[in-house]
């Protein structure tokens, strides 16, 4: 009698989801998120969209630093980009919104590949400050160039539309978003199953040793920053679209720092990690927000705080995070699953 899992194909081997209970596990997620807009009510459509494209932003990034070992602090900018090349093509040229958006990828893949290219002699925090110098040169470029941009006055959308619909309420964006989620995470995970996806790992584990392997350094690197731009920059055109407002002011190196947590707190080099740590961060401001309020009736002056209080839960999860689970909430998922496929047996 066999104990355990076993396979006899290659392709079973090979599959995304290799159990019953793995494929019914994915079921039931899906099904869930197919049930979830006909019963919520508009506040929780919204925190639902926005932490779909906090996903796709964060898959992105994650490619760059989970999967590839390269730091960046440019994600706020990136976004930009991808937001401000939606708007402006569907402003200024009558674009349609899924080709202005296909484009503002593909400029910020260029982008993001332009500033790439120093990781070939950066490392750590170096490539951290360069990246940064990106965050700070495209805002001073959206803040100055009045003549494109707008400068710093907001940019105004005009409304999605796909046969007549208007796509930017929040029920009809929560298809739209979290389909583009589910394409997004299923590319990520078959790119790890190619040869590009080991030759970025390879270059995250050692890239001295993927370099005496044939892996060509450069190639990759840049390539790894032009693939996860490309997201970034979907995340920022979406975002735009759904908004129907750009600004510079949500593209800040707040918005940075937010991403690297979600990546950092849902673990490192993990697609499931990235679903993990953006939805805690996008919730953890609402739910504080909604605590504060509750209490708002024995503590009046909290509304006062709850900015303070934010800013320091944030800060107090990250180090948390990094001092008791270093592999995010990703690896807690992991032992959860563990202890259930082994119980009652302690090994």
């Amino acid at each position: 009698m066999n104990s355990g899992i076993f396979f006899e194909t290659y392709r079973d081997d090979m599959a995304l989801r290799r159990t019953p209970i793995q494929k019914a596990r994915l079921l039931l997620v899906i099904l869930a998120l197919i049930a979830f807009p006909f019963f919520a009510n508009r506040y929780y459509l919204t925190l639902a969209n926005q932490v779909a494209i906090a996903i796709i932003g964060a898959i992105g990034l994650n490619i760059l630093v989970g999967f590839t070992g390269q730091i960046s602090l440019g994600q706020g900018g990136f976004m930009a980009v991808g937001a401000y090349t939606a708007a402006l093509l569907t402003i200024n040229m009558g674009m349609p919104w899924w080709a202005s958006t296909l484009i503002a990828c593909f400029v910020t893949a260029l982008v993001g590949a332009i500033f790439g290219i120093p990781s070939l002699r950066l490392k750590g925090l170096y490539l951290a400050i360069a990246t940064l110098a990106a965050q700070e040169i495209i805002l001073w470029v959206v803040t100055h160039w009045d003549a494109v941009t707008g400068g710093v006055d907001a940019l105004v959308v005009p409304n999605p539309m796909l046969f007549g619909i208007r796509l930017n309420n929040d029920f009809n964006f929560y298809w739209l978003v979290w389909s583009l989620v589910g394409i997004v995470a299923l590319a990520t995970v078959n790119l790890f199953r190619t040869h590009y996806g080991r030759a970025f790992i390879a270059i995250r584990d050692q890239d001295i040793a993927a370099s005496v392997m044939g892996i060509d350094l450069f190639k990759y690197k840049l390539l790894s920053f032009a693939i996860s731009s490309f997201l970034v920059g979907l995340a920022g055109a979406l975002l735009a679209h759904y908004r129907s407002i750009v600004t510079w002011e949500r593209f800040t190196i707040d918005v940075s720092v937010n991403y690297l947590a979600m990546i950092i707190i849902g673990g490192l080099g993990s697609v499931r990690g990235s679903f993990f740590g953006a939805t805690f961060i996008v919730l953890l401001p609402a739910f504080l927000t909604n605590m504060g309020r509750a209490a708002k009736g024995f503590f009046p002056a909290i509304d006062g705080i709850i900015p303070f209080i934010q800013q320091g839960m944030f800060g107090l999860v990250i180090i948390l995070f990094l001092i008791i689970e270093p592999e995010g909430l990703n690896k807690i998922w992991k032992n959860i699953k563990d202890y259930f496929s082994l119980w009652p047996f302690s090994y």
